[in-house]
């Protein structure tokens, strides 16, 4: 807790007053332009990896980075139907990463019988698993699980009526993303036919 103090301090005095307009802005202003979809993995921190500053990006957070299809009356699904139809998003990002844990789990077929909550929320994989069944010989499992998960999601996302009117009238794009933790790099991957490649040099 203390380091999480200290961190305050340092917010309060060395970084705030740098930004203090635009705080000052922010405190009666909500117009973030994307959606951002990440795993909760603690190693992903999706303003950092897009340098995005306070504001532009409206963020959901959940293991695996996963999207429960429609209709699913959950968080998730209220954080969508929120970004998309109240603060009309018009980009919605899908990030998956290297070594996800949730998607270890399940490639590993890790024993997750003292994790009952855990294994519920991981059946929203289900089709992501089917699809990287079908991956090339030779990929790494995890790999190819967590890319196929990406898509998948997207799939999933793009069951949600607030996401489908969006898509019909060209207000919104979707995109996958896979973040290579250890280099940086990040691929985006093409939902069709799977391919990626590097988002930026």
């Amino acid at each position: 807790m203390q380091d999480l103090a200290e961190g305050v301090a340092h917010f309060q005095r060395g970084v705030f007053p740098a930004k203090a307009a635009r705080f000052q802005h922010l405190a009666t202003t909500h117009r973030p332009s994307t959606l951002f979809i990440s795993c909760s993995d603690a190693r992903v921190i999706p303003e950092l990896i897009t340098q995005s500053e306070p504001g532009e990006l409206f963020v959901i957070r959940t293991a695996g980075n996963l999207v429960p299809a429609y209709p699913s009356a959950d968080g998730v699904a209220a954080s969508i139907e929120y970004a998309v139809a109240v603060l009309g998003v018009s980009d919605i990002v899908v990030c998956g990463h290297s070594a996800c844990g949730a998607m270890t789990a399940l490639a590993d077929g890790h024993d997750l019988a003292a994790l009952p909550a855990v294994a519920n929320w991981l059946r929203h994989a289900d089709a992501s698993w089917a699809r990287a069944a079908c991956s090339g010989p030779g990929e790494d499992k995890v790999s190819a699980l967590v890319r196929n998960n990406v898509i998948a999601q997207l799939a999933n996302l793009a069951t949600h009526p607030c996401v489908v009117r969006a898509l019909a009238a060209k207000t919104v794009t979707l995109s996958g993303w896979v973040y290579d933790i250890p280099t940086g790099a990040v691929d985006q991957l093409d939902p069709v036919t799977g391919r990626s490649a590097a988002l930026a040099a």
